[in-house]
């Protein structure tokens, strides 16, 4: 038996360190790897057994041709010789009557490997397709983080371990970032408190935390100023530190603070004022108050202004001065390596049109100038994920669309696809990985040779390339040779990387400098409360408009998939699964009795859900775990994406999924 060190490659921020045991070709156990310094040899369930993702008997194994309707899901299989050609036969057809624009790759984050996330860029920049906005998770956050802190750093997770006060806010670690548990037990051991800040109560806030702030949805930031005014008035602010290394404290102070007395902030978060009082004194006295920030916060069209704010309050206190102290977002690991060298954006000879991700069911539907002609979908399932799920699925019925989707199971988009081709799952191909939850980068092989006619990303594109007629010799490269080159040209690091270490496939931590975590990356050398390329300069809470509808309903993690991945694994999804939470109080007034079947709606569609009562949320507020694939869901009737808008935020055109309203009845 072999032994191989590899990455876990689902979109979560913690992309654990793996072990991968191998006898034959066969992969017989998945580990953790006790020598990664921040997933320390642990693994999620997910990932426990990813073994039975490789191999299971949903894997598709050959590529497939659609012979039923739309949706059907009726395919035959053919050879990949025939469906190359056909795709690239209907591809020339299409670029001869609409342009290539008409031609619309369409993924997100099913990898986060370097190459095979990126993949197929270098293709559809050399044939001038058109270009997507990849906005669907959180770049409303991206945006916030951007206005006070430009490119700074954000502080590693195991600086946590010496703080006394840890923040978790909008984030339930237990199903997103469960590795960060041992940094915060670390702290806790030490005598730490934790508050779980979020619109409802979830695991981490019950299991981890000592306090829990239930906060209004969408209203984080105005609940942030009412910590301000508080640090404010009674004097916890650190004043050397904000006239050292803070642009924009005073005007903040006199002008936006004033208004946001406990009482008024009450009003609008529904914090009480004591419990506003209570958190920002408990902060502002804290020696090293460590600030976790998730990404449910952002998914409003005030997002960017609510992460804005909430990120805004470490410099209130000084915490990047203090060891311990400081805030996490994203660590944006990826800064080591030249995306560039994969991407290939000078392969695109001209400017083309950019579709946003969130809008791909409107456009699809949408007759523009040239109309969406052919849709290739990889690493995502749009038809599960997306926003306005009836749009989309309305789209992708379309007569006239050539879809193609590469993918290792029938996902709800598959079933609409006229071609299909297996993809490979990250044991069968070769990557780099890099982490959005911490500093340490690795290597994956391919440990065992692909799982029946299985190909990966960069090697369809390069097939694909070539029947195209592209020449350029970046497309004979192999998997091998991208690796090699990303590692040997990863040099634009602060301190040099290990990259022997690297190259044999050990995890490698990111040496950062002493100090990091006071160098603000600013055009101004300092945190930008008030940032004068912004309008508005200063930051300011505003209220998103929701829906009509008596409820407020957001989606949440479920710790047993990611998105729509792991649907497949039929032995974790044995129970509750397309539920829906509500508070005991609104289902006595609607006559609704736990477990029962109810309809929730709105008018972009309606959904089906088992009905659960609990008091984790509060009156007139729904929460719905996890996006399913829509065969789990009840009657069939679409997952919780047929309720949800394709509306965007504030800054960074994300999406908006946690900005909804239903009414709910009997179903």
């Amino acid at each position: 038996m072999k032994q191989y060190c590899s990455v876990c490659p689902y979109d979560c921020p913690d992309a654990c360190g793996l072990l991968v045991d191998v006898e034959g070709e066969k992969v017989v156990r998945v580990k953790g790897n006790p020598a990664h310094a921040f997933t320390r040899g642990t693994l999620c369930p997910k990932m426990a057994h990813y073994e039975k993702t490789v191999y299971s008997p949903r894997r598709i194994l050959t590529p497939l041709k659609r012979t039923g309707a739309k949706g059907s899901g009726e395919f035959t299989p053919i050879s990949w010789d025939e469906a190359i050609e056909t795709i690239a036969s209907r591809w020339k057809a299409i670029i001869a009557d609409y342009g290539a624009e008409a031609i619309q790759p369409y993924s997100y984050a099913g990898t986060m490997g370097l190459i095979q996330h990126n993949a197929y860029h270098p293709l559809f920049h050399a044939l001038g397709a058109a270009n997507l906005a990849r906005t669907i998770c959180a770049p409303a956050k991206k945006e916030g983080w951007s206005a006070v802190y430009g490119s700074t750093r954000a502080t590693a997770p195991q600086e946590a371990q010496k703080s006394d006060f840890i923040v978790l806010w909008s984030l339930d670690m237990l199903s997103t970032d469960i590795h960060f548990l041992h940094d915060v037990n670390a702290a806790k051991a030490r005598g730490a408190r934790v508050i779980a800040v979020d619109i409802y109560r979830h695991a981490a806030a019950k299991r981890v935390a000592d306090t829990f702030i239930r906060v209004k949805p969408g209203t984080d930031g105005a609940f942030a100023l009412g910590i301000m005014h508080v640090l404010n008035r009674d004097g916890l602010t650190d004043e050397p530190f904000l006239h050292e290394h803070v642009q924009g404290w005073e005007h903040l102070r006199d002008k936006i603070l004033p208004k946001y007395t406990p009482e008024r902030t009450a009003e609008i978060t529904d914090v009480p004022a004591d419990v506003i009082e209570s958190f920002a004194h408990a902060y502002g006295k804290a020696r090293a108050p460590f600030l976790r920030v998730g990404s449910g916060l952002s998914r409003r069209e005030n997002g960017a202004m609510n992460c804005r704010l909430v990120f805004t309050l470490p410099a209130l206190v000084g915490a990047f001065a203090k060891s311990g102290g400081g805030v996490l977002g994203s660590t944006s690991g990826s800064g080591a390596f030249d995306k560039k060298l994969v991407l290939r954006p000078d392969l695109q000879k001209y400017p083309v049109r950019t579709i946003n991700m969130c809008e791909i069911g409107k456009e699809l539907l949408q007759r523009k100038n040239p109309p969406i002609m052919s849709l290739f979908v990889y690493c995502s399932n749009p038809a599960c994920t997306a926003p306005d799920q009836n749009a989309v699925t309305a789209g992708l019925r379309r007569g006239d669309l050539f879809t193609v989707v590469h993918e290792r199971f029938m996902t709800d988009t598959a079933k609409y696809a006229d071609i299909v081709l297996p993809a490979t799952t990250s044991l069968e191909h070769n990557d780099l990985y890099y982490a959005y939850g911490h500093y340490t980068v690795g290597r994956g092989p391919a440990v065992i040779p692909p799982v029946g006619g299985s190909k990966s990303n960069w090697d369809v594109a390069c097939l694909l390339a070539h029947a195209m007629g592209l020449k350029d010799p970046f497309f004979d490269q192999s998997e091998q040779d991208l690796v090699k080159t990303l590692i040997d040209k990863a040099d634009g690091w602060p301190l040099p990387i290990d990259k022997e270490k690297l190259a044999a496939g050990d995890p490698v931590d990111l040496p950062l400098p002493n100090d990091y975590k006071m160098d603000f990356r600013t055009p101004s050398g300092k945190i930008e409360i008030e940032n004068p390329r912004l309008s508005p300069k200063l930051p300011d809470y505003f209220a998103a408009e929701d829906d009509t509808g008596a409820f407020m309903l957001a989606s949440a993690p479920d710790a047993r998939i990611l998105d729509s991945s792991f649907n497949e694994r039929e032995d974790m999804l044995k129970a509750h699964v397309g539920d829906l939470w509500m508070n005991p109080a609104d289902a006595a007034k609607l006559g609704l009795q736990a477990g029962e079947a109810v309809k929730a709606y709105n008018k972009r569609g309606e959904t089906r859900f088992h009905l659960v009562l609990t008091d984790d949320t509060a009156r007139g507020i729904l929460v719905a775990p996890g996006v399913w694939w829509n065969e789990y869901m009840p009657d069939l009737k679409g997952n919780i994406n047929a309720l949800t808008s394709s509306r965007l935020t504030d800054r960074g055109a994300g999406s908006t999924f946690y900005q909804l309203r239903v009414d709910v009845e009997r179903a």
